[in-house]
């Protein structure tokens, strides 16, 4: 009862308030400057008066390679703005990627869970660091020591059920199927580490959060996302589907390349991905979600912290090297930047956001690639680089 009447509280008026102010405002009637104000937090090694490369990153997605058959870019920060696009939302028509094309964001998606669960300890209705099994004793065996940070971070140990989710055979059986929630994780299988130790990335520990979420606030996730997130930013184009099968507004198409055939992967059911990987939204909406998250507005400086606090005394599997996923985020140093993050796919999308701390240089970007779950896509790499160039 204490919990329930905290949330409400907590949501009040339909969502959790902002906190802070905003980081500041970019120009977006073109390509000027404008003025980001300070995060309150260091750590990138170049920031701003580092120009944007509008001849690179045109470059980067024209012409598209044969991965491809759409791109859609946006680059923003203290250097101005720039956007762009090629390729076709449509082989049948031929029409281009809409400017404010809608696109599965796949596992982005873990960012919007991760913030949920934050904004839900900084309220008071949760212990981060709280053992999940206290949560949810009726889903992990005894013995089980996870905690709920380490569901977001990827150390919890938990293994999910094996499925060939990214291969056309499967997609194609298996596209419009229903999922319940929970289904994907082997939940009686006991951890081959103890918890802490590695950080093995998957989906698994985020569809454990969703659960967490909705055995503590009584509701379904998907309203704690909307609730705290979605409403107060405004992000009126970010969508959690459930079972919908459709991509709302104008959107590219999304396509698989099989023996030489173009087959439609746009329509499929999320319900598998959940919590972990189901939203839908637009390169506008997650620069204004990431903005708001490192710039203070969804989290006080305290509980964003969480958020960018990489276990370092755990090792990433399988190859031992140093982790650098955070609480829904990922740590990413490339050509002297250091970027806060996270990449996400789904079949017929391929898709990136990343920032720095100081939100002097900040990008979002989607691509249309043409094989499911295969490597990062020829023109990803290239936006990527030509981002940072």
């Amino acid at each position: 009862m204490q919990r329930r009447a905290l949330l409400s509280a907590a949501l009040a008026g339909g969502t959790l308030a902002l906190t802070g102010t905003p980081a500041g405002a970019v120009d977006r009637t073109g390509t000027g400057t404008g003025t980001i104000g300070p995060a309150g937090a260091a750590g990138t090694v170049r920031t701003a008066g580092t120009t944007i490369n509008r001849e690179a990153l045109a470059a980067a997605i024209e012409p598209l390679d044969a991965g491809a058959s759409g791109a859609l870019v946006r680059v923003e920060g203290s250097d101005g703005r720039w956007r762009g696009r090629a390729g076709v939302a449509d082989l049948r028509t031929g029409a281009p990627v809409p400017w404010d094309a809608r696109f599965r964001i796949g596992s982005m998606t873990k960012t919007f869970t991760a913030a949920a669960m934050v904004q839900l300890a900084q309220h008071g209705l949760i212990d981060i660091d709280a053992p999940v099994r206290r949560i949810l004793p009726d889903r992990l065996p005894p013995g089980y020591t996870g905690t709920v940070r380490q569901l977001l971070d990827h150390t919890h140990g938990l293994q999910a059920v094996a499925i060939p989710h990214k291969t056309w055979s499967w997609f194609k059986e298996h596209r419009y199927d229903t999922f319940a929630p929970g289904s994907q994780v082997l939940w009686n299988e006991p951890p081959p580490y103890t918890p802490g130790e590695r950080q093995d990335y998957g989906n698994v520990g985020y569809i454990v959060a969703g659960l967490v979420i909705e055995r503590v606030t009584g509701r379904p996730y998907a309203d704690a996302i909307r609730r705290g997130i979605l409403r107060p930013l405004g992000l009126h184009h970010t969508y959690l589907p459930g079972t919908d099968t459709a991509i709302p507004g104008p959107h590219a198409r999304g396509y698989e390349l099989v023996d030489g055939v173009y087959e439609d992967v746009t329509r499929a059911n999320p319900s598998l991905q959940w919590a972990a990987a189901e939203i839908i939204s637009t390169t506008g909406d997650l620069d204004r979600f990431l903005t708001a998250l490192l710039g203070g507005r969804l989290l006080p400086r305290r509980w964003l912290e969480v958020m960018l606090t990489v276990p370092e005394h755990a090792t990433s599997w399988p190859d031992g090297a140093d982790p650098t996923y955070s609480a829904g985020l990922n740590r990413i140093r490339l050509g002297g930047w250091e970027l806060w993050g996270k990449s996400g796919d789904r079949p017929g999308y391929n898709n990136g956001m990343g920032a720095t701390l100081d939100l002097s240089r900040r990008l979002v970007y989607s691509v249309n690639t043409l094989t499911m779950g295969g490597d990062l896509p020829v023109v990803s790499q290239r936006i990527v680089t030509a981002a940072l160039s």
